[in-house]
């Protein structure tokens, strides 16, 4: 069984944080160059500001998909949006305020990194990472359950992790950070309930074997019919007749979803210490650092030597990263906050390349540099010459929840 949590103790997790003094700011970006110091650089310009909106119009004019973008330069706060005030499904870059839950649960004594939590059968759900390969009972410590969630995307591992702090309380948290612009955070076992329950109600009774068996099927018809065998539904009774129309009716809803600008708040507060104390800051940013999917989204389009601490997100015709960009040269500021969006793009390589151009566009703008009349152009990514699928092949019209 997972680790009990009794209903008192959660209350810490609700408390807002207050900025640390300047003099924390080093350790809080453990993660970075040691070579820094610490010292806090001067404040650099904004020329980026006025280069930037022009760039990211034009990222949206070349593709087809919608982008939505968040910029803050952290030293200044000078921020720049793109359709950033709208709602966005961000998928699975929920699993950082997850992450930031159980990071206030250590905090808190009432567990540690190294405390077991048993696999149940109730847990698997579909997707990447490492956890669903463990056979049920077995104890899998939540150290080992953090890293599958954040560097791998692991679903079962972010419903474990869920269930240790309580749903009400991630939630509870996001508000107390974030007041306004994030939509319900739900289970990863959900959102495919959510997604298939929009097909017929039979499908909210799902198992996570049920769930496993659905996600290996090699395309949607195979998909369906298996839905329909078992929730013993006809297809032809289904309330919709495909997964792009039950994913829209899902993603309608609103849940797990946000305002990037919002998004781009809870990051700012976790990088400047206002989510977590020093040392659980550290560790989640070092562990957002090691991400091993999305390498070609955002990061992709960045400077070679630039440290990004980010989190994916990939559903159908939804692809996100968000993070925390660093370079590392003396005097390049407190780093930058950059949240991103793609939608409405059925292919995950066309969505990766708008991400990628989104990055690019970041570092052509000089955000990334002190002189503002110099965008060192021979640091950011030589352009793109290879030529892109027109339409999504078979495996991209599949499921699409990767993570």
């Amino acid at each position: 069984m997972p680790w009990p949590m009794p209903a008192l103790p959660r209350l810490p997790f609700l408390r807002p944080r207050r900025r640390p003094p300047s003099r924390l700011a080093a350790a809080l970006w453990l993660w970075c160059v040691t070579g820094l110091g610490g010292v806090a650089a001067a404040a650099p310009g904004a020329h980026w500001a006025t280069r930037l909106p022009a760039e990211l119009a034009a990222v949206d004019a070349r593709h087809r998909g919608q982008i939505g973008v968040h910029v803050r330069d952290l030293q200044t706060g000078v921020r720049v949006n793109h359709h950033a005030d709208q709602d966005w499904y961000i998928a699975s870059m929920v699993k950082v305020p997850v992450a930031i839950a159980v990071l206030r649960g250590v905090e808190a004594g009432l567990f540690t990194l190294d405390t077991p939590l048993r696999l149940r059968a109730a847990d698997y759900v579909d997707g990447a990472g490492a956890t669903n390969g463990h056979p049920v009972a077995t104890p899998l410590p939540i150290r080992f359950l953090m890293e599958q969630m954040i560097i791998h995307s692991d679903n079962t591992a972010s419903d474990m992790l869920i269930e240790l702090v309580g749903l009400p309380q991630v939630n509870a948290l996001v508000r107390s950070l974030v007041p306004q612009g994030f939509g319900r955070i739900t289970t990863l076992a959900e959102v495919r309930r959510q997604v298939y329950g929009q097909l017929t109600p039979q499908a909210w009774q799902l198992t996570g074997a049920d769930m496993l068996r659905l996600h290996q099927q090699r395309d949607e018809r195979d998909r369906l019919q298996l839905l329909s065998q078992i929730t013993e539904v006809p297809v032809l009774a289904f309330k919709r007749k495909s997964l792009d129309a039950a994913y829209a009716a899902y993603y309608a809803g609103g849940l797990n979803s946000a305002r990037l600008d919002a998004y781009g708040q809870l990051l700012a507060l976790l990088a400047q210490g206002g989510a977590l104390g020093p040392d659980a800051t550290a560790y989640l940013l070092g562990l957002m650092e090691r991400v091993a999917t999305g390498p070609n989204r955002i990061r992709a389009g960045l400077p070679a030597d630039a440290r990004f601490a980010h989190k994916t997100g990939t559903q159908r015709q939804r692809v996100c990263d968000a993070g925390l960009v660093r370079m590392p040269h003396p005097g390049a500021g407190a780093g930058a906050v950059v949240v991103a969006c793609v939608r409405g793009e059925a292919s995950l390589a066309r969505s990766e390349a708008a991400l990628r151009d989104v990055g690019e566009a970041l570092c052509r703008s000089g955000l990334f540099n002190n002189d503002p009349g110099d965008n060192h152009a021979s640091s950011c990514p030589a352009p793109r010459l290879e030529r892109l699928p027109a339409a999504a092949g078979a495996a991209e019209r599949a499921l699409g929840a990767r993570e």
